[in-house]
């Protein structure tokens, strides 16, 4: 049976402005309008605007929502401040990774934003470890999200809104902003490196939005940006994606998440299973750049020594190196700094060497 694709607020713009709108996580989307590369430079250079709405958006209240909140995500909530938000992940009994996902606290209640693919999943696992004096809402359909991300960002959104946004920090959210005659929750956040803002808002006044800024930011350089460069960009700074790079065989320290994982917090969903592998993990993830001219591609062998020691998660070519670039997993013990590797490539060995990350370290992140 056929499942049927859902389609964002912002569809027939797409279809309008696109030749290239495909399947992504259950919704149709575009994958560029122009090219992935000329719009990944433009994020970097200037900004692009995204449309995100294929993300699915919880909200979690009552009594015991924070106690809730802390149950079922491995990040310590209790430290949050109002208006702030964070980067987490929910994990099962094994330890596995349920999804990834930004937590924002607004007053006594939270919102979690999760993956598209997930949306259904999430929500399912999270009725199933419900506790007492807690709502849960799926709010997905009625949210909508549009990314502004780039160097220009700020310029481009601040005339629009009455609130200055000059000092909002990083991971820090403005809750009932009128844009444009419309209610927007607007967060300093977002999944490219470059300064920028995420701008929630009913799902039937986000066309007026994004077309409002697509006017506006034309004079700053703004252009539309599709799936293409938003996955470019986000393996340039070494941003885990779910489903290639974390799923839910694999655990929050191999994959580098050690630092979000609050062991000392207490009880959560996945604690016990984390410890006991904690230091038993025989795999790491791990970044490289390509020596030889060639695009890693995700499901590619690693090779050291004529022998296999792990495997591609993701791959591109880097429009700001000129390198092709990956992430994957190999053998803790083939892990070392700047050492040479290879990569199968279409049954082809070619030369590689693992890195620090991220590739690209000269974005306007915290401008």
């Amino acid at each position: 049976m056929t499942s049927i694709m859902k389609k964002t607020p912002l569809y027939d713009w797409h279809v309008s402005n696109s030749n290239n709108v495909v399947p992504f996580g259950g919704f149709l989307l575009p994958v560029y309008y122009s090219s992935i590369f000329e719009e990944h430079l433009n994020v970097r250079s200037k900004a692009g605007l995204f449309d995100v709405s294929h993300m699915g958006e919880f909200i979690i209240s009552g009594p015991a929502s924070e106690n809730f909140m802390e149950l079922v995500t491995i990040n310590d909530v209790s430290k949050l401040k109002n208006g702030q938000a964070h980067y987490n992940a929910m994990c099962d009994k094994n330890g596995g990774i349920i999804d990834d996902v930004i937590i924002y606290k607004k007053n006594s209640e939270f919102m979690m934003v999760v993956n598209a693919s997930n949306i259904d999943k999430n929500f399912d696992w999270l009725e199933s470890v419900m506790i007492e004096d807690v709502i849960l809402k799926n709010k997905s359909m009625d949210i909508g999200l549009i990314a502004l991300q780039g160097p220009a960002s700020r310029k481009i959104l601040q005339p629009l809104i009455k609130q200055d946004i000059s000092n909002l920090r990083f991971y820090h959210f403005i809750d009932g902003i009128d844009m444009i005659g419309n209610e927007t929750l607007i967060s300093r956040t977002g999944y490219t490196g470059e300064l920028g803002y995420e701008i929630y808002a009913h799902s039937d006044s986000l066309k007026k939005i994004w077309e409002k800024l697509i006017e506006e930011g034309s004079q700053h350089g703004l252009i539309p940006a599709g799936l293409g460069c938003r996955d470019t960009l986000r393996l340039e700074m070494n941003y885990l994606l779910y489903g290639n790079d974390i799923n839910q065989k694999t655990n929050p320290i191999e994959a580098g998440l050690g630092w979000i994982t609050k062991l000392d917090k207490g009880n959560f969903i996945g604690r016990e299973s984390i410890i006991k592998k904690k230091d038993k993990i025989s795999r790491r993830i791990f970044c490289f750049s390509m020596l030889d001219r060639a695009i890693p591609r995700i499901g590619c062998d690693v090779v050291y020594d004529n022998k296999s020691i792990g495997k591609v998660t993701s791959g591109t070519m880097s429009p700001m190196t000129k390198k092709g670039i990956g992430i994957g997993y190999i053998e803790k013990s083939h892990y070392k700094l700047n050492s040479k590797i290879k990569i199968n490539i279409r049954g082809k060995l070619k030369k590689a060497k693992i890195v620090d990350p991220p590739f690209y370290k000269h974005g306007s992140l915290h401008n």
